[in-house]
């Protein structure tokens, strides 16, 4: 029997595209990007801290809305505008996830990012339990 894959989306973050922020087949999760936009707005905020601060908020959410948590996540991806300023990524990464034993993998690069002031986006892995 097939599983039919399921088309994951949050209230206050949506793709400009027809395409979902996430995609959920069996217990496997796999997200799009996922930007750092203020969910009121759907803009992003000046600050870096504010951006990275949505960014989880919106993972957080999905992971929720597909059945699962953050700690289902094994892998992200992490574009930054400017991949040397990781101080504010860092402090929203250990609150995340304070157990350094079982936080997930993390790959940061150089991206340019669209539209304005975007500063931050990730996509992520997860295998639900």
């Amino acid at each position: 029997m097939t599983t039919k894959r399921r088309s994951i989306d949050i209230p206050g973050f949506a793709h400009k595209n027809p395409i979902p922020a996430a995609s959920l087949k069996g217990n496997i999760l796999m997200s799009g990007a996922i930007f750092g936009l203020d969910p009121a707005t759907g803009e992003p905020p000046q600050s870096l801290s504010e951006q990275v601060m949505f960014m989880f908020q919106h993972v957080d959410a999905i992971m929720r809305e597909a059945g699962g948590r953050m700690d289902d996540v094994v892998k992200f991806t992490i574009h930054l505008r400017d991949p040397k300023d990781r101080a504010a990524l860092n402090e929203h990464w250990k609150k995340n996830f304070p157990d350094a034993e079982t936080r997930p993998a993390r790959h940061v690069d150089h991206v340019p990012l669209p539209e304005g002031n975007r500063l931050i986006s990730c996509e992520f892995f997860a295998v639900l339990d």
